[in-house]
């Protein structure tokens, strides 16, 4: 039996909604609920899985944003009927650990990407590290962004990162706006790996570092591994997987 805990983003859609599931089916606390319906886009979505993850539950998505690539698509006709139907998935975020220049250590997760941004007029000046191997000694760039498979259609692929399948077991490292060197396109690497981005230019070139939309500003040194003992667990409808949306945008040809 579906026991659905209901969260919903502040805008006229979403209250709808939540309205009309609400009026279809009874609806549970968070603590006797075996599901969590989340009603937004996928900003909402990322803020909600973070705030919730200690329910250990699975989540299903109904798109009231723009995009909404996390979520399925709502419908007065089918969307009850879909929830019993959803299949799960399963997707561990990146943990984030940010020193900033004042030494102060701040901690996140990341369920698509660890942003590396450049925080004034002044191109970030990066070294990236993949434990005891460099991966780019000098990157001068606007940043940089390290993303998961679930990430890799989101702020990645706007730089022109790598799409990585869902099933991949890979992460990507992505430049953005490269200038030293110029042509630099990036890497894939095992999502195994432990990277170490530091900033070689704390005073003249300040960097911020962003866990999807948690913000370090300031920051000297940033850690990124997977962190495989969080699990996301999250529900689709079977014609729209979140493995079949990330094929969709690899075979996907460029509009001119």
């Amino acid at each position: 039996m579906i026991k659905p805990f209901i969260v919903f983003d502040n805008n006229n859609l979403s209250k709808k909604i939540k309205n009309f599931i609400e009026r279809k089916i009874e609806t549970f606390s968070i603590l006797k609920s075996n599901l969590i319906i989340v009603v937004g886009g996928d900003g909402f979505m990322l803020k909600i899985l973070k705030k919730f993850q200690k329910y250990n539950k699975p989540f299903y998505g109904i798109n009231s944003g723009s995009y909404g690539f996390l979520m399925n698509k709502f419908s007065n006709k089918n969307t009850i009927k879909n929830l019993s139907k959803a299949k799960i998935i399963s997707i561990s975020p990146l943990e984030m650990l940010v020193k900033n220049k004042l030494g102060k250590i701040k901690k996140s997760i990341a369920i698509n990407e660890v942003s590396i941004l450049r925080q004034s007029r002044q191109t970030a000046s990066l070294s990236i590290i993949n434990g005891s191997k460099v991966i780019i000694k000098k990157l001068i760039s606007d940043g940089v962004i390290i993303s998961t498979p679930a990430g890799s259609t989101a702020y990645n692929m706007s730089v022109h990162g790598p799409i990585l399948n869902l099933n991949s077991k890979k992460i990507s490292i992505s430049p953005i706006s490269p200038f030293r060197p110029r042509r630099w396109r990036g890497k894939i690497i095992s999502e195994k790996s432990k990277i170490k981005i530091i900033n070689l230019n704390i005073k003249k070139r300040p960097i911020s570092a962003v866990a999807d939309n948690f913000e370090v500003r300031n920051a000297k040194s940033i850690f990124i591994k997977t962190n495989n003992k969080i699990k996301f667990k999250l529900l689709y409808d079977t014609n729209s997987s979140l493995q079949k949306k990330i094929k969709i945008e690899q075979l996907r040809k460029e509009v001119n």
